[in-house]
């Protein structure tokens, strides 16, 4: 299984930004860290907030520094390909955030749906639902979104005679 990565942000439209980072690697392991936005970052948005639950005193009391969270993504990622379910979002969120330290990531992101087929694609999400449904998974936050985009890909790639009834 490739390494997922999924990022939460301030919201949607312009002038959003990171605000948490996770992602699960191909071995199982999982990382997630909130991130300190830069003094510039403003925007917010209360609809994403009510989605990943993730308050602006929420990240003012247990974000790390920019920096940090690049060092540690880069560290980890080096020389992967990287995958995400919202490319043009992720991307965007991603490169602000390594902007904001001038870094460059030492890994590449691509979007998931080059792993897929166009069958796999017609399935994969009404599978991740399913997932989300069967795992109990609440919680809107980016390593469980990872993971769980993560078994999504596994099971959509299972032979049909070994998927789960």
């Amino acid at each position: 299984m490739p390494t997922i990565l999924d990022l939460e942000a301030s919201g949607f439209g312009r002038g959003s930004y990171p605000i948490e980072i996770g992602f699960v690697e191909a071995c199982g392991l999982p990382f997630c860290s909130l991130i300190q936005p830069a003094p510039d970052w403003q925007h917010w948005d209360d609809g994403a907030e009510a989605l990943h639950g993730i308050s602006r005193d929420l990240l003012k009391r247990h974000g790390r520094p920019r920096a940090w969270v690049v060092n540690e993504i880069n560290t980890r990622l080096a020389g992967q390909t990287v995958y995400c379910d919202s490319w043009a979002h992720d991307y965007s969120w991603l490169s602000k955030l390594f902007d904001s330290v001038d870094a460059q990531p030492r890994f590449r992101l691509d979007d998931l749906r080059l792993l897929l087929s166009e069958d796999e694609a017609r399935r994969f999400g009404p599978l991740k639902q399913q997932i989300r449904a069967e795992a109990h998974l609440h919680r809107h936050r980016a390593s469980a979104d990872a993971k769980l985009l993560q078994l999504a890909l596994l099971r959509v790639k299972q032979p049909a005679s070994a998927a789960p009834d």
